[in-house]
């Protein structure tokens, strides 16, 4: 696999109530699909990472497509409840499902799920990754790893971190540090990334894992702070913030990656619209532009290349779920 990278922007703080149409430009559909609004169901509350770089895509396929693109938030237990509504929608390419690193991860840490990751959904066009990161609030007086591993090695269990849910990406961050600095920290759930953020720049709760997409605009506005990233090297986002790794944890890795998927059934011609439409919007140098200052990459591949993506995605951290001892029904 060759992606072609480039960066991307979604924190465009478009902190919207679902579901929302996107409307689209004064001209006719193109062929006979699409002939009414398309809907794609975000399976996280409005203010997270794939809430926000969806809106932000919404408004250029709806450009490109003719028709309204309605974001529907459906969160809840994880991501599972929206992907579970999806996979019952008709396959004929008018809802569309918003699915992340989240989605790979259920399955790797739940034995039971409503729906099977790669038999009840087709790959349409994957979108772009961003790496994971250490963000605390500026008030929990912890400036660097080395100073939050202290800190926690002399009070075991007494910091928390915010996640959200169990087999989550975030939750999947914070355990895969503590196996490596050899610290307890304690995971506290939230409906979404964007509730899990709010509450840490309020100071209710000190810290979390997550993307740096997500919390780059609150870091450049001094609400939050990063002490490290979770990749295997810097970020030209954040330059002067050092890697895991170069903070004393080699071995530290952690990306969050986007994609569309729709359900199982869908004619191949509908994806390959919808495919072509949506590389065009990453590939548009106006596009680039406006988004080169940011954390995330777009990710462009084929939708064989991209189910081959998630295949391995799962075989990794169903390998890493075993390994933490993290297991849900």
């Amino acid at each position: 696999m060759k992606p072609v990278c480039r960066s991307i922007l979604a924190a465009l703080g478009l902190f919207v109530v679902a579901p929302t149409a996107v409307y689209a430009a004064d001209r006719p559909p193109a062929g006979d699909f699409p002939d009414k609004p398309i809907r794609v169901i975000i399976p996280f509350p409005p203010g997270g990472s794939n809430d926000l770089l969806m809106r932000f895509l919404g408004v250029k396929l709806a450009e490109r497509l003719g028709q309204q693109i309605v974001v529907d938030n459906r969160g809840g237990a994880n991501g599972i409840i929206g992907a579970t509504l999806a996979a019952h929608a008709p396959p004929d390419g008018y809802t569309l499902l918003m699915v992340s690193t989240s989605y790979i991860m259920n399955a790797a840490v739940r034995s039971l799920l409503p729906y099977d990751v790669e038999k009840s959904f087709a790959p349409v066009a994957m979108i772009g990754t961003s790496p994971n990161c250490i963000v605390v609030n500026p008030g929990f007086g912890v400036d660097s790893v080395r100073e939050l591993v202290e800190r926690a090695r002399a009070k075991p269990a007494s910091i928390f971190y915010a996640s959200t849910g169990v087999g989550g990406f975030n939750h999947f961050g914070g355990e895969l540090f503590k196996k490596l600095a050899g610290i307890n920290l304690v995971m506290v759930p939230y409906k979404g990334g964007g509730a899990a953020m709010v509450d840490v720049i309020g100071g209710q709760i000190p810290m979390m894992f997550s993307s740096v997409t997500q919390v780059l605009p609150h870091v450049r506005s001094g609400k939050l702070k990063v002490i490290a990233v979770g990749a295997a090297k810097r970020t030209p986002a954040l330059p002067d913030t050092p890697t895991v790794a170069e903070a004393g944890y080699p071995g530290y890795e952690v990306y969050v990656w986007w994609g569309i998927v729709a359900p199982t059934g869908i004619a191949p011609a509908i994806v390959n619209r919808l495919h072509k439409e949506i590389t065009a919007i990453l590939t548009e140098p106006a596009t680039h532009d406006r988004l080169a200052n940011d954390a995330a990459e777009t990710i462009i591949v084929s939708p064989a290349e991209f189910a081959r993506f998630m295949h391995e995605d799962l075989q990794k951290w169903t390998a890493v779920a075993k390994e933490a001892g993290i297991h849900l029904q």
